[in-house]
C-alpha cells in the first residue's frame, strides 16, 4: 500500500454533454506529480450507473466518446502511480430507475437514500436481489480487462431490507418478516454473501488483487467485516460530519487488526460532491500528519470535473500536504503503537445506545485521553488484555461471562481497570459483577448531581461539581476507599419543585461515595465519558485523568506540557530499533453551522517530553530535519528532552 493516495471521484449526471473532453494525459500526469501522489482510485463505474469505459456489463456514459478508465491507468502507470479501480456498488441510478423492485426498502416500504422517486439523489440495492449478479459482471469485466491495482467497492454493509425479495426469502425460511432479529440475520447472511462472491470473482481472474468494501466506518467489535477487506481505508472528514474525533478512535481501534489501512479524508470545505470548495491547506497538512501519527497510510478525496480535467488548485493544496508526508515515510513504516491504556470501545461491546460512527461514550472519552496525552488503543473482545497497564470500561460495559473472565486473568497478573457509570455491572444491571471496592444500590434518583473531589484538581478549586449524566448509587466495601463523594440536589426539577433556570443546587450532604479506589482500580458512578463528548465539562476530564495518572504511577511511558489541543503518540519501529514519538498542534474552529475547520497553525515553543521506554536511549534526533537533540536520562532510565519549536507536526525519533 502506498502512502500518498487520491480518491478520486467522477459521479456524473447525464444531462451533463462532454464527458471526459478535456481529458489530457500530460495534464493528468503533471497534476499526480504536482500533488506528491503515488496512488490514484480512478472509476469504473459512478453512482449515476454508468461505465466510463466500453462495457458489455454495464453502459457507457452516453456523452464520453473514449475509454477513459484506460488512458488514466496508462498515464498513471506510466508516471508509476498506482491505480486501484472504483466502483459504486450499492448506489446505480440508472438501474434504480429500470429496477425499482431491487432497491432496498424499509418496514414503510420506503427506498433509501432518497425515500422516493421524486426528490433529487439516489437509492440504494440490496444485494439480496438480482443486481448482486449485474454487479459482479461489472466487477469481472474490469478486472479481466484493465490493469487495476485493487478494486473499492463503495455505500455497501449489513443492512436490514424489507424488499419483496427479502420478505419472501424470510417467509420462505419459517421467518417473520415482523421479527427485527430475522431481518438483521438475513442482513448479516446477505452482506456476507455478497463479499464471498465479490472476493470468489476477483480471485478466478486475479488471486489475491486487493479489495475494500466501503461503508463509511469501520465498525469496532467486527473483525469479521474487516476480515472481508485486504486493507482498510478509514473515511474520515472531519468537515463532512465524521469531526475530528473519528479518526483517531476509528485508527487506534484499527492499528489492532494486523490490516494495512490507511485515513481517507478530502480536499473538500465541506464533504463529498463538492465542486469549488477548498478546505485551508494547513488542515490537509494536520489531517495526513495525523495519519501517519497513527500508523496510517494518507488517502485525500477529491472529484474531477464533468469535462475530465484535473483541478490545478487542488494539487497545489494536495501537494503540499503530500510532500511533507513524502519527506517522513522512513520513519512511518511497519510500525506498531505503544499504549499504557486499553480503551474497551462501547461500540464494539455492541452496547452504544444509538451509535454512529462513534458514540458518545467512545468519543468523550478518546477525547479525554487526546487532551491529557495518554498513550491508548480502541481495543474490543478479542485484544490481548495484557498488553496495557490499565483497561478503561466507559459508562454501559455489561460484564458478559466471557468478558468477565477476560477482566479477572487480567487483574490477578496486576492489570488495573477504570470503570465509569453502569460499567462492570452483569447483564442484568441489578449487581457488580467483577470487585471494584463497592456495592450497587440502584441507579441515582437525582439528574443532575453533584460530586466532591476528596483530591486536589489541577485546574479548578475545591467545590461541588454538577454532573449532569446518569449515576449510579453506590456503598463502599472493606476493599475499597473513598476519594469523592456524591451529593444529591434537594430536589429533581419538576412543575411543582423547581429552582432557578437549570437545575436545583446541591443540598451540601454527603450521599454515599462518588469515587473508589480498591485493588481492582477506580469506580467513578456517573457516565463522564457520555457527558464529556456532550458538554466538556473540566472536572470530568480532570478526575478521569487524576485517576489515571494514579492508576499508571510511576510506570507512565510518557508525559509531556504540550498543550491539551496538542496530540501525541508514541510507535515502534521494531526492525530499525528505534521509537518515534509523534507530537501534533492545531485548533479546529467551528464556522458556519457546526463545520470544524483547521487555518491557523501556531507554533508552540518549549514542548518537554518524558518518556520511559525500559531500555537505554542512544541518541534522540527531529525527523526528517535530521536535527540532533540533546536529553537526559535519570535514575530510572526515563528519558527527558525538548523540542524547540513544533509547526503542525513533528516527529523525534529515538534509537535504542
Amino acid at each position: 500500500m502506498r502512502f500518498r493516495q487520491v480518491h478520486l471521484d467522477f459521479h456524473t449526471s447525464e444531462a451533463i454533454p462532454g464527458i471526459g473532453r478535456d481529458f489530457d494525459k500530460g495534464q493528468f500526469q503533471d497534476m499526480l506529480r504536482k500533488g506528491h501522489v503515488d496512488s490514484i482510485t480512478v472509476f469504473s463505474k459512478c453512482h449515476h450507473g454508468w461505465a466510463y469505459h466500453p462495457s458489455e456489463a454495464n453502459e457507457m456514459h452516453p456523452h464520453l466518446t473514449f475509454d477513459l478508465l484506460g488512458a488514466m491507468i496508462e498515464a498513471a502507470h506510466e508516471i508509476g502511480v498506482k491505480t486501484p479501480v472504483y466502483l459504486s456498488a450499492g448506489l446505480d441510478e440508472k438501474l434504480a430507475r429500470r429496477h425499482p423492485e431491487w432497491l432496498i426498502r424499509d418496514v414503510n416500504d420506503n427506498t433509501n437514500w432518497v425515500d422516493g422517486f421524486m426528490k433529487p439523489g439516489y437509492h440504494q440495492f440490496c444485494m439480496n436481489s438480482p443486481y448482486l449478479d449485474v454487479l459482479l459482471s461489472q466487477i469481472d469485466e474490469v478486472v479481466r480487462r484493465y490493469d487495476a491495482d485493487g478494486i473499492f467497492l463503495d455505500i455497501v454493509g449489513v443492512r436490514k431490507c424489507y424488499c419483496h425479495t427479502c420478505v419472501g426469502q424470510l417467509l420462505a425460511d419459517g421467518k417473520d418478516p415482523r421479527d427485527t432479529a430475522a431481518v438483521t440475520q438475513l442482513g448479516e447472511r446477505t452482506y456476507a454473501t455478497y463479499a464471498r462472491r465479490v472476493r470468489e470473482t476477483i480471485d478466478a481472474v486475479k488471486p489475491g488483487l486487493p479489495v475494500f468494501h466501503n461503508g463509511g466506518h469501520i465498525r469496532r467489535g467486527r473483525r469479521d467485516l474487516a476480515a472481508m477487506n485486504s486493507h482498510l481505508e478509514l473515511e474520515s472528514l472531519p468537515t463532512g460530519g465524521w469531526g475530528y474525533d473519528h479518526f483517531p478512535l476509528s485508527a487506534r481501534y484499527a492499528q489492532g487488526l494486523g490490516l494495512p489501512f490507511l485515513g481517507m479524508t478530502g480536499k473538500f470545505h465541506t464533504s463529498w460532491g463538492e465542486f469549488g470548495g477548498y478546505k485551508h491547506p494547513n488542515a490537509l497538512r494536520y489531517e495526513t500528519a495525523l495519519s501517519i501519527a497513527n500508523g496510517a497510510r494518507c488517502s485525500i478525496g477529491d472529484q474531477l470535473h464533468p469535462e475530465g480535467r484535473m483541478d490545478p488548485a487542488t494539487y497545489a493544496i494536495i501537494g503540499a500536504a503530500y510532500a511533507e508526508v513524502e519527506s517522513k515515510e522512513a520513519w512511518c513504516t511497519d510500525v506498531r503503537s505503544v499504549a499504557d491504556i486499553g480503551l474497551f470501545s462501547v461500540e464494539a461491546a455492541g452496547q452504544e445506545e444509538g451509535a454512529e460512527r462513534t458514540g458518545d461514550s467512545d468519543a468523550g472519552a478518546v477525547r479525554m485521553l487526546l487532551e491529557g496525552h495518554v498513550l491508548f488503543d480502541v481495543i474490543d473482545m478479542e485484544s490481548d488484555f495484557h498488553r496495557y497497564r490499565v483497561i478503561i470500561l466507559p459508562d454501559r460495559i455489561a460484564i458478559t461471562g466471557e468478558l468477565g473472565e477476560k477482566v479477572k486473568a487480567f487483574l490477578a497478573q496486576g492489570g488495573k481497570l477504570l470503570a465509569t457509570g453502569a460499567s462492570g455491572l452483569n447483564v442484568e444491571g441489578t449487581d457488580f459483577a467483577i470487585e471494584l471496592g463497592v456495592r450497587y444500590a440502584g441507579v441515582n434518583a437525582y439528574k443532575p448531581s453533584y460530586f466532591r473531589p476528596h483530591y486536589a484538581l489541577e485546574s479548578l478549586p475545591e467545590a461541588s461539581f454538577v454532573f449532569y449524566s446518569k449515576g449510579q448509587q453506590i456503598e463502599v466495601t472493606e476493599e475499597g476507599t473513598v476519594l469523592g463523594h456524591r451529593e444529591n440536589p434537594y430536589f429533581n426539577r419538576d412543575v411543582f419543585t423547581f429552582c432557578s433556570h437549570q437545575h436545583t443546587p446541591s443540598a451540601l450532604q454527603a450521599d454515599g461515595p462518588g469515587m473508589v479506589e480498591s485493588r481492582s482500580g477506580i469506580y467513578l458512578a456517573w457516565n463522564v465519558f457520555e457527558e464529556y463528548a456532550s458538554v466538556g465539562s473540566l472536572v470530568l476530564k480532570e478526575s478521569v485523568l487524576y485517576a489515571l495518572n494514579k492508576l499508571l504511577g510511576a510506570a507512565k511511558t510518557l508525559s509531556t506540557n504540550l498543550p491539551a489541543q496538542g496530540v501525541v503518540t508514541l510507535m515502534e519501529q521494531p526492525e530499525k530499533s528505534r521509537y518515534v514519538n509523534h507530537l501534533l498542534y492545531a485548533v479546529p474552529v467551528k464556522r458556519g453551522k457546526g463545520v470544524e475547520v483547521i487555518e491557523d497553525l501556531m507554533p508552540v515553543y518549549g514542548t518537554k517530553v518524558s518518556v520511559r521506554l525500559g531500555k537505554p536511549v542512544k541518541h534522540v534526533y527531529l525527523a526528517p530535519q535530521m536535527t540532533e537533540l540533546s536529553f537526559e536520562t535519570d535514575a530510572e532510565g526515563t528519558v527527558h528532552y525538548e523540542v524547540p519549536k513544533l509547526l503542525c507536526h513533528q516527529m523525534v525519533v529515538m534509537d535504542v
